[in-house]
């Protein structure tokens, strides 16, 4: 057994594909090593800028000598499919073998096929790992590429390390030839590194001022930075991203301290910490101040952007990094110039005369510009925080923040940093001296964005956003452009998600149905409708990943014949139907439910729902809202009833009526007070006259009065049960 090493050394290679590159590297070669019979267990893959490598343990020294055969056609075949056999195996014909097989002679195939030393299997796959490597973006280089099928990388290849154990693994890629030699720190190591094996990479690469882990590297900036913030009385602002990111353009990471200009501090916090991280990759350091927080003589701790910044140097200075950092606090002073005079400038313009530009930009081609999408969405705003109530607040100052929630896409500020877009509108509303409120709504009305982003509360930014993301639903569905597959050019599915997320963080009722109205007038309810069955999809999505199933959702949907157009009653009826079903109770009435189900389908036997069809009404469950109907049906069933019930019930058969007496009406007033809970609970009381029911009574009686009535039992029980929730949507 041998470890292997094999490092590919480049130019610089792209922080940000430094980790897919790992794992691909670790994925071709698990691939080749795999088709070549190779088993492989432990595997480690590192990389620097200049140098991507992976450490195999454990290879055997050859593969195992094995012999495989195949069954071809009988004896007496054509000689067409004997000839094809052999082509297929390549088996000579000479070769094969006859056997008996079930009484017939047949050919076989039989290939011996002999071991081979792993280094020569390595020789052959380490040019196919290099050749079928994918990068995101790569190149051609030298004379080589003037012809398209020169090798690709995504750096000029300028050097291969390729150990088996102790013995060098030859190979050749472009010119490139492998061999046990590497180089050390650009700066500080000059001359080459012979590596003895993968023992010792790691080790002679240390002394050449490499560190090859990059999560060593990682840890070193991380816990490095700290150290020289907390050694200047400050704190560090964490960013795991860009921590990644100085220890993919960095071997020797030397995190230093610098100042910049604490005039600067006079910009939005925010615009200091992206400028610093997006155009230098540096860390920010936050300061502590105490103050009066005016209950007695407590003091607190106010945390202020400090004028600090902390970049990550790729050597170590003889001058401890003091010209570094003075280098770096000139380029990053020149940044935050720019970003204040955009600041300033921004500021000369109301934020209601930046909104008219607006009109200039198209949001879509069918649906009108940004400031169209401004109008629709301040209206839906008002409508939500007056009308519907969802969240209740003042629909005056909803419009406002709505109207002027745009308006920072066309800032100087913005067009530099597009991540900034709404929290500087809510600074340049608040530096306007309008209320706080509207300066919270324009700068999170975005929110939430991801599955893990913080969700509003304050009752105007949830109307803001809402009707934001509510009017890209209405607009997009309007035109019939929805997501498809993997395709949501207009991140509709994101919008989704974040409606959701807002009604159930805030505990809102709100209907769709009357949504699509108040957006774009009478008639719209279908477009309401249309755009409830996209959240409902997202919602079992949602909470699918939550651990609820997917038919329970399906079950939940439906109120009144169609998909409701409220969430969060899908979303309470469905919890408390996977609480019931989870039950004994409720797993066994599902049970009594599919076999009464499948009589009543297998009668053809409608019951209740055709004596409702009967009075012309399309949609069975519209009796709960409609008196005159309902005393119409129940007119017909009593009448049905006292004619049919010309017998003696039996006692299973009349427990269950007594129980759906008493079940149907508990559950109903449940439902028509979205206690779910309580309605689920009222159908529990049928799972015992259910089960006795179908033990002790004959359905298909030969009398036909008793039959009739029975299968109108079983359409009725079927009914009360719909009442509740679609249990012909649930599996199992």
């Amino acid at each position: 057994m041998s470890d292997f090493l094999l490092e590919l050394r480049s130019e610089e290679i792209p922080a940000r594909m430094q980790a897919g590159a790992r794992s691909e590297l670790e994925k071709l070669f698990r691939r080749e090593m795999g088709a070549a019979g190779v088993s492989v267990d432990d595997v480690t893959t590192y990389s620097t800028p200049r140098r991507l490598a992976l450490i195999a343990r454990g290879l055997p020294d050859a593969t195992e000598a094995v012999s495989e055969e195949a069954k071809g056609p009988p004896v007496g075949a054509p000689d067409q499919a004997v000839d094809g056999f052999c082509r297929k195996t390549g088996v000579a014909r000479e070769d094969l073998e006859v056997r008996e097989v079930k009484g017939r002679e047949t050919f076989f195939a039989v290939k011996n096929i002999p071991g081979r030393a792993t280094k020569d299997l390595l020789a052959e796959a380490i040019p196919v790992i290099i050749a079928d490597f994918s990068w995101p973006k790569s190149m051609r280089w030298g004379e080589a590429s003037l012809s398209t099928e020169s090798l690709r990388w995504v750096r000029p290849l300028s050097g291969i390390v390729a150990l088996l154990g102790d013995d060098v693994v030859e190979c050749e890629v472009h010119g490139v030839t492998s061999g046990a030699v590497t180089l050390g720190h650009r700066f500080h190591h000059s001359g080459d590194i012979t590596i003895g094996n993968a023992d010792d990479y790691a080790m002679k690469l240390r002394a050449g001022h490499v560190i090859v882990d990059h999560e060593e590297r990682a840890a070193l900036i991380r816990d490095g930075a700290r150290k020289v913030a907390a050694e200047a009385g400050l704190s560090l602002v964490d960013d795991e991203g860009l921590v990644i990111e100085n220890a993919g353009l960095t071997e020797w990471p030397v995190p230093l301290l610098g100042r910049f200009d604490e005039d600067f501090l006079d910009v939005p916090p925010e615009v200091i910490q992206l400028t610093a991280r997006v155009n230098q990759k540096y860390f920010v350091c936050m300061k502590s101040s105490p103050s009066r927080d005016g209950e007695g003589d407590r003091d607190r701790e106010e945390n202020r952007l400090a004028n600090a910044f902390i970049c990550t140097a790729n050597i170590e200075a003889e001058d401890g990094g003091a010209a570094i950092v003075d280098g770096n606090r000139k380029v990053l002073a020149a940044r935050l110039s720019d970003a204040r005079f955009f600041w300033e400038l921004d500021q000369k313009t109301p934020l209601r005369e930046h909104a008219r530009k607006l009109e200039r930009i198209t949001f879509h081609e069918k649906l009108g510009t940004v400031a169209d999408k401004v109008d629709r969405v301040a209206k839906l705003a008002a409508w939500l925080t007056s009308d519907a109530r969802a969240p209740n607040g003042d629909h005056n100052l909803a419009r406002q923040a709505a109207e002027l929630s745009k308006a920072d896409l066309v800032t100087e500020m913005v067009g530099e940093f597009p991540e900034l877009q709404g929290l500087m509108g809510g600074y340049y509303v608040e530096k306007e001296g309008l209320p706080r409120e509207v300066s919270d709504a324009i700068r999170d009305h975005y929110k939430p964005i991801g599955q893990d982003d913080e969700v509003p509360t304050a009752p105007l930014t949830v109307a803001v956003s809402l009707a934001d993301k509510l009017d890209n639903l209405f607009s997009f569905f309007n035109i019939d452009i929805l997501p498809t597959g993997s395709k949501d050019p207009f991140a509709l599915r994101r919008a989704a998600l974040g409606y959701l997320r807002l009604v159930q963080a805030n505990g809102l009722e709100l209907s769709l149905e009357q949504a699509a109205q108040a957006w774009g007038g009478i008639g719209r309810a279908k477009l309401g409708t249309r755009v409830a069955e996209f959240l409902s999809d997202r919602l079992a999505v949602q909470m699918r990943e939550e651990g609820v199933r997917h038919d329970y959702i399906a079950a939940s949907r439906d109120w009144k014949g169609q998909t409701d157009g409220r969430t969060d009653r899908i979303e309470a009826r469905a919890r408390a139907l996977a609480d019931f079903l989870d039950t004994e109770n409720g797993a066994n009435l599902l049970a009594g439910y599919k076999r009464a189900a499948n009589i009543l389908k297998k009668e053809d036997w409608h019951g209740i729902e055709g004596e409702i069809a009967r009075t012309g009404e399309e949609d069975p469950l519209a009796i709960v809202d409609d008196p005159d109907l309902k005393a119409v049906v129940d007119a017909k069933m009593t009448e049905r009833h006292a004619r049919e019930l010309s017998y003696t019930p039996e006692p299973a058969e009349k427990a269950l009526i007594d129980a759906l007496d008493k079940a149907e009406p508990e559950a109903s007033r449940a439902i028509a007070s979205e206690d779910f809970e309580a309605a689920m609970s009222a159908l529990a009381g049928l799972r015992a006259p259910i089960d006795a029911f179908f033990e002790e009574v004959t359905v298909n009686d030969p009398n036909e009065d008793k039959r009739a009535a029975r299968l109108d039992l079983l359409a009725r029980f079927r009914a009360a049960v719909h009442n509740v929730a679609d249990f012909s949507k649930i599996e199992g």
